[in-house]
């Protein structure tokens, strides 16, 4: 079963710019899932939210001097999701696996955080792979609620079944003490929200660098809620205290290379603001991305 046959393209193009798959660099996916969710609902509608807005923002990056019109994009639509968490991340990686094999970058806008064990299940074959995951939370508890495969395990999960050449969680703020127990027994690094405010952005991108020693491979996943809630309050489990956008988009353009072999973009939730938390996904997708082309054309 090819990625063509997992998912439906009955939505909006993302940007509004669609380029043929066999000529696209970037392919961008949709994961309207949300089925292990704890506290706030409604992640299965950010696909189709993040798309809307990513219509409705101008697409020049200043930041970067490149614009999305510019670039490759070809959106496949909706993966087709199911309420199998196990049977949903089998689909995911197939996916991700045909977009790494013809050479094109994913991206994928959730849904859930547990998303991201299928992406990276995906990336298995990619030699040297580390972890970047920007997060208000560790997601490294054993099992939550009777489920060992959620949004808040998906990361321990992942260590323990790709082991990863590193994890490096970013923006973290609010972990339990089996979650601290577990990093510091498994080399998992954090850097928490604190010690970005409170430091030079250099100083906290020196501390990523180095723990990307010897990686060759990056796959990058945002959850939304490393954002303070004033920023990013749609989102499915805020936390106060969070990052900026300006510190946010100044790490994600400090840490773009070419080793990143896929995003995602996840636990936006729609229903609990005006569509403030969708434009900013969509904004960050867009500065990926032209963060992207302007390393390639480095």
């Amino acid at each position: 079963m090819t990625y063509r046959e997992l998912y439906t393209s009955q939505t909006p193009f993302f940007s509004g710019y669609q380029t043929a798959y066999e000529k696209a660099r970037y392919v961008i996916i949709g994961a309207p899932f949300d089925v292990t969710s704890t506290y706030r609902t409604g992640a299965k509608f950010a696909p189709l939210a993040i798309r809307e807005a990513s219509l409705n923002i101008e697409t020049f990056s200043f930041r970067t001097g490149k614009d999305i019109e510019n670039t490759k994009i070809h959106d496949t639509g909706d993966l087709h999701t199911t309420s199998d968490t196990e049977e949903t991340t089998k689909r995911l990686a197939l996916v991700i696996r045909d977009i790494i094999e013809a050479r094109k970058m994913p991206i994928i806008i959730g849904g859930e955080h547990t998303i991201t064990l299928g992406a990276v299940k995906g990336l298995s074959k990619s030699e040297n792979t580390a972890v970047i995951s920007f997060d208000a939370h560790l997601d490294l508890r054993n099992e939550y609620m009777n489920l060992k495969t959620s949004h808040t395990t998906f990361m321990r999960r992942i260590n323990e079944t790709v082991k990863p050449q590193a994890i490096i969680e970013i923006g973290t703020r609010a972990v339990c003490q089996e979650e601290q127990n577990y990093a510091k027994k498994t080399g998992i690094q954090y850097i928490t929200t604190q010690q970005i405010q409170k430091n030079p952005t250099q100083k906290s991108l020196n501390q990523i660098n180095k723990a990307l020693t010897n990686t060759k491979n990056i796959y990058l996943s945002i959850d939304m809620d490393v954002l303070d809630p004033a920023y990013a309050p749609a989102v499915q489990n805020p936390e106060p205290d969070g990052l900026t956008t300006e510190k946010f988009f100044d790490l994600l353009q400090g840490i773009m290379d070419n080793r990143i072999i896929g995003i995602d973009v996840v636990e936006v939730a729609p229903p609990y603001d005006n569509g403030n938390t969708a434009a900013l996904a969509a904004k960050t997708v867009f500065e990926l991305i032209c963060n992207m082309e302007k390393t390639r054309k480095a």
